[in-house]
């Protein structure tokens, strides 16, 4: 049989331009100083709650201080329920419209900036990137979870998330109202208060579990378990802006999946899709070659400059929540009194599915 010889195929090599040295400065420590700062406001809202409750504790022997509606967005089930029935009535039941405004916000940053509350806002991501960044110090080195087990326990935080979706949008609109009217959901900040300042052994120890598992991998909790992160990353995947790599201008130094703190590779894609990306623009800051790696609008050659991103979050946070506190729908109308009985019951506040 005769032989016959097959001419080796060369790879096809991508042209490289001429690299053009980035001196674009960083918004980390933007970032840094917008984390805190909305971390600082979430601590004052918390220390206006305690002392709003100790008045209702001491039956007005203490100073008053006015409830802060801020308190709403720690309750994410019952705004998710308040968005459901305004989706089936057109209406904002009354109970926590600031939390409803809050989600609104966060979901349309997420719209348009992709997961971005996460890495920008979210108090508790602040927390567990500052526990990371300790232990990353002590250990020396950045731990990554095997793959084996990284991609099941990232399923979690959707279970979760289908869990709380499908026992929410299954219910009708009268058991909807039942359930938002209920004395349970009026008073659900309080006895989220009175769960973490009464915490059992159980709980302290998922706390601690929670805290531990954040100093050896970065982000436990928010890439495993929140639901709210789920959410976010699923309306993430509809936004028209995507971190971009220009694999001409490329030199594949790798720099920017190792700054990624989602352990995303992004120097092996040309467009960043994954439900992991906050939008932190830790690897654009890293990429050392201009125009090699930006936020853009998908289709375009648009691409944000990063100050623009971290203005147009903060922008849009507050441009939501401040027009419901200018046209009054900010606050709800629990009067001082009914607070002061709900307080006396609080412990015999049942869920009212049960």
């Amino acid at each position: 049989m005769e032989t016959v010889e097959i001419p080796k195929i060369k790879p096809r090599r991508i042209k490289k331009a001429k690299i053009v040295r980035n001196d674009r400065k960083g918004v980390q420590t933007w970032r840094f100083w917008i984390q805190a700062g909305f971390g600082a406001l979430c601590t004052w809202i918390g220390v206006e709650f305690y002392l709003f409750l100790q008045y209702l504790n001491t039956d007005g022997a203490t100073m008053f201080i006015n409830r802060p509606p801020g308190v709403e967005g720690f309750l994410p089930i019952s705004s998710l329920m308040t968005w459901f029935y305004f989706f089936l009535t057109g209406t904002v039941h009354g109970a926590h419209p600031a939390g409803f405004f809050i989600f609104l916000a966060i979901v349309l940053i997420s719209l348009l900036f992709g997961k971005a509350f996460c890495s920008w806002l979210c108090p508790i991501g602040f927390l567990s990137e500052m526990i990371a960044e300790v232990g990353e110090k002590v250990l020396g080195r950045r731990l990554k979870m095997p793959r084996w087990l990284d991609y099941p326990l990232r399923s979690l935080k959707y279970l979760l998330l289908a869990f709380f979706s499908v026992s929410i949008f299954t219910m009708s609109i009268v058991a909807l109202r039942g359930f938002l009217d209920a004395p349970y959901n009026v008073a659900a900040d309080m006895k989220m208060f009175h769960w973490f300042a009464n915490l059992s052994e159980v709980g302290l120890g998922v706390i601690l579990f929670l805290l531990v598992a954040s100093f050896f991998y970065r982000g436990f909790w928010c890439r495993y378990l929140c639901p709210y992160g789920a959410l976010l990353g699923i309306t993430s995947l509809l936004s028209p802006n995507k971190i971009k790599r220009n694999p001409v201008s490329c030199i594949d130094c790798g720099l920017c999946a190792r700054a990624c703190p989602s352990n995303i590779k992004v120097d092996k894609v040309t467009v960043v899709l994954s439900d992991e990306c906050h939008t932190c623009l830790s690897c654009v800051d890293a990429c050392p070659v201009a125009d090699t790696l930006d936020l853009t609008l998908v289709g375009t050659k648009k691409r944000w400059q990063p100050r623009w991103v971290a203005i147009g979050i903060v922008a849009l946070f507050l441009g939501v929540t401040g027009v419901a506190i200018v046209t009054g729908n900010w606050r709800n109308h629990v009067t001082i009194e009914q607070y002061q009985d709900l307080n006396r019951n609080l412990d015999n506040l049942g869920h009212p599915g049960m």
